[in-house]
């Protein structure tokens, strides 16, 4: 058990680091005179950084110990962060960026593979609510010390502190274990990814993930020129609605397992968030901050029964290759997201891209009805074809 809240702790500060950097940097960029197509440009690196190297980093996962490969990410994650704070041009900001994203997946996917395959959970809910409830409560913890330092250390103190905070994470690395697995083949792999099952979820990851790219790139300016907020109001408005996404995955932690009522609710979730999408663009700041509660609390259930339902699509020893090619798939669709709709809302106003983002994942709830497994791999339960 010990491990498994080294787990939780690592991801909590991986995802505050990478998550308040990536949401309060457009800000700044703005300060330092970058364009709709830099700042696009920039965010589209981080997320599309993992692309090719998300399956090698399962890949490794399947067969050797991933303490490594966690403990030099989160180092290398530290670094990048430090040299946001310290840069000022756009060909160096984009270079810490991919450095960034290279490293956040490596820790991600191998963090996820480490617990992806810890079977002493039977509760499959449980354990992955749990697991994603904890990796969303570092974003709004980091927003909130974002939005108290800033006024005092600015921009870039508070982003020396973030870096330190990620390089001393690596000090709980040692206690996650040394777990190592058996080889598996390629052939093992293919069988696992090229089913029709996989396939239509992989669409349907695609989709979902195209609405990130509105968050890192027009989500902050949108707070400060729709809304009159400033970096530390921005941040404390993404904090707040950022904790309707942590409740709504430890909600799910609570429920006991059901492949078919799991699936209505991750496509539930699905409508809230695009509906929430759409409405936060209300000029009014109590009912948009409404509004992207409702986006946040539908991303919670999205994002917990994302990995229940991986969880549940591939056997356990490809598990760790087999998910990281849906996330490279799902960083793929955020990278696309980025570049489209950080143009978008520079040019036709920055509530554009929300509205188009939010009606996107309407209509990938309807695509979900068919692309979203309802049963498992297990003898228990027959797959779904």
């Amino acid at each position: 058990m010990a491990g498994v809240r080294r787990v939780h702790l690592i991801n909590f500060i991986r995802t505050m680091a990478v998550v308040t950097t990536a949401f309060l940097a457009p800000l700044r960029f703005l300060e330092l005179g970058f364009g709709g197509a830099a700042i696009g440009i920039i965010v589209a690196l981080l997320a599309a950084a993992p692309v090719l190297l998300a399956f090698p980093t399962g890949w490794l996962n399947d067969r050797l110990s991933m303490k490594k490969v966690i403990g030099g990410g989160l180092v290398a994650m530290a670094l990048a962060i430090a040299a946001v704070a310290c840069l000022r041009s756009v060909a160096p900001m984009a270079a810490a960026f991919l450095l960034l994203g290279v490293a956040n997946n490596a820790v991600n996917v191998s963090i996820n593979s480490l617990y992806y395959k810890d079977g002493r959970e039977p509760d499959t809910n449980g354990k992955y609510g749990r697991f994603v409830g904890w990796l969303s409560l570092g974003p709004p913890a980091g927003l909130v010390l974002g939005g108290l330092l800033v006024r005092s250390a600015g921009f870039r103190g508070f982003l020396v502190l973030l870096a330190a905070v990620t390089a001393l994470a690596a000090l709980a690395v040692p206690g996650l274990g040394d777990e190592k697995f058996a080889a598996v083949s390629i052939r093992e792999y293919r069988f696992g990814i090229f089913n029709r099952r996989t396939l239509l979820f992989s669409v349907f990851l695609v989709l979902l993930a195209l609405h990130w790219g509105v968050e890192q790139t027009v989500y902050g300016p949108f707070l400060r020129t729709r809304l009159g907020l400033g970096d530390s109001g921005a941040a404390f408005y993404m904090a707040g609605a950022y904790l309707g996404l942590a409740l709504a995955a430890f909600l799910v932690g609570r429920l006991p397992d059901d492949p078919v009522r799991d699936r209505r609710l991750f496509l539930l979730g699905m409508v809230l968030s695009g509906a929430g999408l759409i409405l936060m663009t209300v000029r009014s700041l109590p009912l948009s901050f409404a509004f992207r509660f409702l986006h946040e609390s539908g991303d919670g259930l999205m994002g917990a029964f994302v990995v229940v339902t991986i969880s549940r699509l591939f056997a356990k020893a490809t598990i760790g290759g087999c998910a990281g090619i849906l996330t490279a798939l799902q960083t793929s669709g955020h990278a696309a997201g980025s570049l489209l709709f950080a143009w978008m809302g520079f040019r036709a106003g920055l509530q554009t891209p929300m509205i188009v983002a939010g009606a996107v994942l309407i209509a990938n709830a309807a695509f979900g009805l068919v692309a979203v497994p309802s049963r498992s791999i297990s003898g228990i339960i027959s797959p779904a074809e």
